[in-house]
Order: C-alpha cells, then structure tokens, then sequence
C-alpha cells in the first residue's frame, strides 16, 4: 500500500485552501476550518470552524492536533506566531495576483502528494481563461467596446478592487476604472475617499462584492450625483458573491471569473 504523502491533519484558516483540497480529493485531510468558509457547502458540515480571518481560536487549533496549518496573508501574522511559538508547522501565503494564486495552489497540491492531478485541473482552469480571452478579442474584431468598469469590494467606504480581481475582470473584458490601486494589497489602501471621483470615471458597469454583506443596487443608484452615471442609467449594477471572487484560489479563477465575462460580455453585446 503507498504510503500517504504530506501533511495528514491540515488547518485551513481561509476558505480557498478547504475547497482546493476537496477538488484534489483530499478533505480528509483537513480537520479544521475558518468559519467563513462556504465553498463547498458540505465543509461546514463535516469539518470543525477554528478560525475567523483575524483571529483564531488557538486552544482549539492545538487539541486538534494539526501538523500543518495553511493561512493567507499578513494579517494573519499574530495568529501564525502563536501558532508557531507553540510548535506548529505553519505555512502562510502570500498571493496576490492571478499568477501568484496558480503558484500558491500548485505548492498546496504537491504538499499534499497530488502535483499531478493539481497541475492538471490548474491547465484546465488556465485553459478556460485563455478561451475567455479569445472571445473578448473576438468581440472587439466586429468593433465591440471594453466596458470600464467599477469594482466595488466595500461601500462605506468604497474600496476598488484588489490585484487578482482587476485581472480577472481584465482577462473577462472589462476595464477597471481605478488600475492604480490594484496593486495596493491592503484594502485601507485602496480607498476612494469621495464618491465624485468614482463618477469622474464613468463607469460602464459597477460589480459589487461586499465581503460578505448582501449588495444594494439601489442604494447605489440612489448615491448624490450618481444618476448620470452610465451604469447607473443603464442599469447595470450586479452582484458576485464575495466567496466567488475574494477568495485568492479556485473559486475566483473559475465561477468569479465566469460570472464577470457573462457580465462584460453581454454589456458588450448590447451596449458597445
């Protein structure tokens, strides 16, 4: 019988790691969760909720016995020092662009024994966005227009969107309308202080993706000064679930970019 490779008792600390585990097979292998994890649904059913994204429950963490906890990001620095000055192997990433989220999940599924069956659904996914790619470019050859558009990651106050998201709307063919904040992997850094600098833009489609609180298209149509907006005219303010796109992992590199191109693309259909 092969021996089983890797870490055999993994904490999952963000969501995107819990559900790339589950595509490669290897659920089994997790034995706790961040409680905001609702990719794929069963997760919260079978596994035990450990963490939030800023804090985490630490006695909880080590009567599981884990010999290794994934985290993401530098805000979960603290919870990663605790973890580590009692023992625990910890490994946080770090991805912020749509290249940096392949790389990341490749490391996780040869962590894990599945280099293989991960290089190949990671081609698939790279596939499916090169053919995204290929039908924007299509539509742009019968002289259909790229919308600019406005991603919205937080209402009061407006935060654009961050790195991976303004590339995955590009690669859907739109534009974002604030490409010098997207790099800022900090959302307090991507803040628009003042809602007229959003309308100086023109948005031609407005994506709201509020961490987790239900968006309001009509709260947005309803902003000062916001009529004349030509998303707003047009009314072509949406919604994409923030576990569909503000997760750096899988769900963002196939449903969250989906749901983008089916937006952009029939604005360009009808609008460009």
């Amino acid at each position: 019988m092969p021996q089983t490779l890797g870490p055999k008792r993994i904490v999952c600390l963000t969501e995107e790691t819990t559900e790339w585990l589950y595509l490669l097979g290897q659920e089994s292998r997790i034995v706790g969760i961040s409680g905001y994890t609702v990719r794929p649904r069963r997760a919260r059913e079978e596994k035990p909720k450990v963490s939030a994204f800023l804090n985490a429950k630490i006695d909880k963490i080590l009567a599981l016995q884990p010999d290794c906890v994934l985290g993401f990001s530098d805000l979960q620095a603290d919870i990663a020092a605790q973890l580590i000055r009692a023992g625990v192997q910890v490994t946080v990433f770090n991805q912020r662009s749509v290249d940096e989220i392949f790389s990341v999940l490749y490391q996780v599924a040869a962590m894990v024994g599945c280099a293989d069956s991960g290089q190949t659904q990671l081609a698939a996914m790279r596939t499916r966005l090169e053919a995204i790619k290929a039908e924007v470019a299509a539509l742009q050859a019968t002289g259909k227009r790229r919308p600019r558009v406005f991603f919205e990651e937080w209402d009061e106050p407006h935060i654009s969107a961050i790195r991976w998201v303004s590339e995955l709307l590009s690669i859907a063919g739109g534009d974002d309308v604030f490409p010098e904040l997207a790099g800022q992997s900090l959302g307090k850094n991507r803040i628009i202080a003042h809602g007229d600098q959003i309308v100086a833009r023109a948005p031609d489609i407005v994506i709201g993706s509020w961490c987790g609180k239900k968006f309001r298209p009509e709260k947005v149509a309803a902003r000062a000064g916001w009529q004349d907006v030509p998303a707003v005219r047009n009314q072509q303010l949406f919604e994409i679930k923030s576990a569909d796109i503000l997760q750096p992992g899988p769900a963002a590199l196939t449903d969250g970019v989906e749901q983008m191109h089916r937006i952009v693309r029939l604005w360009m259909l009808t609008h460009g």
